[in-house]
């Protein structure tokens, strides 16, 4: 299953660049409360990263991997992430929007999953749950 969605942001692009790649370990589980993350690579992030995943999402907690493969600053992060025999494909895209805001679009790529078993909604519907509570942040934050 293929997913595309966007949130608007009242804040340019370097905040939301900072805000959801430079700082990503430490706010992607504020906009998504039930991941924990940490790096398993030394430095800042870009192409090659390799992220450890925990989630407790659902009634068995997952581990998994996430490694940065596209890392174009302001523009765009794309990540691989593999929880067990799942691999699923991540982008955010940053693009200016208005008078000095941003769009952010996410585009994630889960072939393992169809629609006879989860509800496609269901999925959109926690992206765009975590859209929402990362404008929430940004724009009360920034």
């Amino acid at each position: 299953m293929k997913f595309e969605l966007s949130q608007s942001f009242d804040r340019p692009p370097a905040v939301l660049w900072k805000f959801y790649a430079t700082d990503h370990i430490e706010n992607h589980p504020r906009w998504d409360p039930d991941m924990s993350l940490e790096k398993e690579t030394d430095g800042p992030i870009a192409v090659g990263t390799v992220i450890r995943r925990h989630i407790t999402r659902g009634e068995t907690p997952v581990n998994g991997t996430m490694e940065v493969v596209e890392f174009e600053v302001e523009r765009a992060m794309g990540v691989v992430i593999n929880d067990g025999p799942m691999e699923t494909h991540g982008r955010a895209i940053f693009e200016p929007d208005g008078d000095g805001g941003t769009r952010v679009v996410l585009e994630i790529d889960m072939p393992w999953l169809d629609e006879t078993e989860m509800d496609p909604n269901m999925i959109a519907g926690l992206i765009q749950r975590s859209l929402d509570t990362m404008k929430d942040l940004v724009e009360s934050e920034y």
